[in-house]
């Protein structure tokens, strides 16, 4: 097996691994009514009350909190499509570009540590969110998933 292979198979795992975590994630959302209605007003209103960037809390207080149960179906319909897109292969720079999206959006939402943080700490404090955001930039930045087709031995 070549190095294109090996890489091209380890980029397939994590793809495939990163939409099995997106399907659970979107499984949890979409079977059970907690979380589109009132999980994600009450996610929001912690955020807002526990930290969040200060560029985003306009965004947060005024847009997205008195429309919670729209952003919550959205949030959880976007997790399945991309689950979905990922684990196929098909359309997964798009679906890595709206995961790329929402994870941004979570990490400057909830991962704020503070005005006087030193600077390693906001790295730190990502770590749920950003490691999510080097996979997604990884798939938009690498060549898109080969078919497999069966070839024709030559004659």
């Amino acid at each position: 097996m070549s190095a294109a292979e090996q890489q091209s198979r380890a980029l397939a795992f994590l793809r495939i691994s990163i939409g099995l975590l997106f399907l659970i994630l979107a499984e949890y959302k979409l079977t059970s009514t907690k979380f589109i209605w009132g999980g994600m007003a009450q996610d929001i209103g912690g955020f807002l009350k526990e930290g969040s960037y200060a560029f985003i809390r306009p965004l947060l207080k005024n847009i997205i909190l008195p429309h919670a149960v729209f952003f919550g179906a959205v949030v959880a319909i976007s997790e399945l499509l991309i689950a979905l897109s990922l684990l196929a292969g098909v359309l997964v720079r798009w679906a890595s570009l709206g995961g790329l999206t929402m994870v941004l959006l979570f990490l400057f939402s909830s991962n704020y540590p503070g005005p006087n943080s030193p600077f390693w700490l906001f790295f730190g404090a990502s770590l749920e969110n950003s490691v999510l955001a080097l996979c997604f930039i990884a798939f938009l930045i690498s060549p898109p998933p080969q078919r497999w087709i069966p070839r024709r031995p030559k004659q």
